[in-house]
């Protein structure tokens, strides 16, 4: 059965390539999500990690900076570790324990995370901190005594207000070293932002002690530039400045020329004035150590995609993969199974009718009872398609028979073509086309071609030409034709109901109607016309007091060459296409037809057809 389709087209093969693919789709966004939110987790973690390694420096080097030994450290060792929940251990450089937050004896991380050296610092340990590497916060010799201090604050509070008097707001800010400055919103205020008038000089000079440690700065580095052998400059050449972008020493050479570089001295001499002030300050900060980071007793893990992450990442990957096809290829069988069964059927010989087994309450089987239920009417109007063949035949072989008989004894001398045999062969002519001319009907009302000319028709008038070309025919049989409204006698023409319709085809439909009641209507019965108006539409009624039809009958009344009559004689005439003709005629127009019967005591057929509104001359036309 499969074998003709194409494998890349097989139903079950897309299901599978489909559920692959979105199981594919499905590990590749949640990989690349856990991804993404892994590292933006570790960046977040080490940017944490980071930052607190750095204060951990910087207040550790600050320690340093203002302690000529290591001793009481290790309370602020272990104030630090409580707040970072991160073990820290300071050692010298043979690794001899300084201080340490953890147990006794605990082994220390691999590697040391940084060296505590005030003299030579990260820039960035301490914002702020000198191009030297020198802590800003190791001041020793120039640390202020208490009345320097005091006298320095005097002149900064009477300098602050001044600098107020002329519209400069201020604020003083205390150097490690004691000393007070001043400054606005852009920072330390140098000399030419001071009003003039408040620029008298006593802030800046340097006091005993400064001059004090200047001195001694400057015989040190005087001994370096001999051992490098640069020339001496003049004395003075190590100024202290304040201004800064930070409140904090800074040293500077004198005579710069007029590009704003170093003369004389150079790189040289600036490494020497460098040099001599760690050396001027190395007796008042901690020796050198080596500082332990970790969590607990190890250092701090990190993520490694190890190639046994990678193996258990693709074998998940695999895994699922592998329950996604089992899976779809488990539900796919289910879903296709009874497609199968479908093509299989729809693939048998048409005469079969070969129908399938509903399984299943869903798609599927909604789609196998649509099957079977098409599968039902295509064998019941075969059956009819064999009846119908087998009717016209015998519709049209009848006055075709007699046709031909009449004339073949005519021909042989032996009966005389007189009236009443040539009567009786335009009679079944006349038959013969009624039934071409119903056929013909039918045909174009199934191929939707039946023409229709529309126009607005009265209905009680309708009913009177319909009533005056079968009256003669009524009469003969015996039977009483009559017209009225709402099945009351009443004048022709006295109602009010309009239909847009196609009056031919109307008193056709009609006619067949009267017709079929006077073949079903014993001598002395009556038919009845009738015409009302329910809301929007117009009801036309035909009823009889005939023999009526049988309630089984009913639902076959206005199949083609159905006959109440069971046998295939003429007693009732007719062709059994006429209320066929009329359902046709009635829906091209848009309405219903029905019928109400009881046996044995006549039927109604009732046509219902959308009203419409009468004509603008509809007085005149009447």
């Amino acid at each position: 059965m499969s074998s003709g389709i194409p494998l890349r087209k097989r139903l079950l093969v897309r299901l599978m390539i489909t559920s692959v693919l979105i199981a594919l789709c499905s590990v590749a966004a949640t990989a690349w999500l856990a991804v993404q939110t892994t590292t933006r987790a570790i960046q977040e973690e080490q940017g944490q990690v980071l930052a607190d390694d750095t204060d951990i420096l910087r207040q550790l080097s600050g320690y340093a900076a203002t302690h000529p030994s290591w001793a009481g450290v290790q309370d602020t060792v272990r104030r630090l570790s409580a707040a970072t929940r991160r073990r820290i251990a300071l050692t010298t450089a043979d690794r001899t324990p300084i201080a340490d937050s953890a147990k006794s004896r605990t082994a220390l991380p691999p590697g040391a995370a940084a060296t505590v050296d005030p003299l030579h610092t990260d820039t960035y340990s301490e914002p702020g901190a000198q191009l030297s590497g020198v802590d800003p916060r190791a001041v020793g010799p120039y640390r202020l005594t208490p009345l320097e201090r005091a006298r320095l604050g005097k002149l900064a509070t009477l300098r602050q207000k001044c600098a107020a008097r002329y519209g400069v707001d201020t604020t003083i800010t205390w150097t490690p070293s004691g000393r007070p400055v001043l400054s606005d919103e852009n920072g330390i205020l140098p000399n030419s932002t001071v009003p003039e008038a408040c620029a008298d000089g006593q802030l800046n000079t340097l006091t005993h002690t400064e001059e004090t440690a200047l001195t001694r700065l400057t015989t040190l580095a005087e001994a370096c530039l001999r051992r490098e052998n640069v020339a001496l400059p003049a004395k003075g050449f190590i100024s202290l400045e304040f201004s800064s972008q930070a409140p904090q020493p800074q040293f500077a050479l004198e005579g710069k020329n007029l590009g704003g570089h170093p003369t004389a001295i150079g790189a040289k001499g600036s490494e020497c004035v460098a040099e001599a002030r760690r050396e001027q300050l190395d007796p008042d900060v901690a020796p050198v150590a080596e500082l332990f980071l970790g969590t607990g007793d190890s250092a701090l893990p990190h993520f490694d995609m190890s190639n046994a992450n990678k193996a258990k990442i693709v074998g998940v990957t695999g895994l699922v993969l592998a329950l996604t096809v089992a899976v779809t290829a488990l539900v796919a069988t289910r879903l296709v199974r009874p497609l199968r069964a479908l093509t299989q059927a729809a693939q048998q010989p048409l005469e079969q009718h070969v129908r399938v087994p509903v399984t299943t309450r869903d798609e599927t089987g909604i789609l196998a009872v649509a099957f079977n239920e098409l599968t039902e009417r295509r064998e019941r109007m075969e059956a009819q398609r064999k009846a119908m063949v087998s009717d016209i035949a015998h519709e049209l072989r009848t006055p075709l028979t007699n046709i031909r008989g009449w004339l073949e004894v005519t021909r042989d001398g032996i009966v005389d073509p007189d009236p009443e045999l040539l009567a009786s062969l335009h009679e079944e002519a006349v038959l013969l086309q009624r039934v071409i001319d119903d056929l013909q009907d039918l045909a174009a009302a199934d191929a939707g071609t039946l023409a229709l000319h529309r126009e607005a028709v009265h209905a009680d008038e309708l009913l009177a030409q319909v009533a005056a070309a079968h009256r003669v025919g009524a009469a003969a049989a015996g039977i009483g034709l009559r017209t009225g409204t709402d099945g009351t006698s009443a004048p022709t023409g006295s109602g009010t109901a309009w239909i847009d319709a196609d009056p031919v085809r109307m008193r056709q439909a009609l006619g067949n109607l009267v017709s079929n009641a006077i073949r079903h209507t014993p001598d002395g019965g009556t038919i009845t016309l009738s015409a009302r108006e329910e809301e929007d539409q117009v009801v036309l009624a035909v009823a009889d007091t005939g023999s009526g039809i049988a309630v089984e009958d009913l639902p076959s009344v206005f199949d083609r060459f159905w006959r109440a009559e069971k046998s295939r004689s003429r007693r009732t005439g007719g062709s059994g296409l006429g209320l066929s003709i009329v359902r046709q005629l009635v829906a091209a127009h848009g309405g219903t037809v029905a019928v109400v019967s009881e046996l044995g005591a006549g039927s109604v057929f009732t046509l219902r057809l959308p009203a419409t509104d009468p004509p603008v001359d509809a007085d005149e036309v009447r």
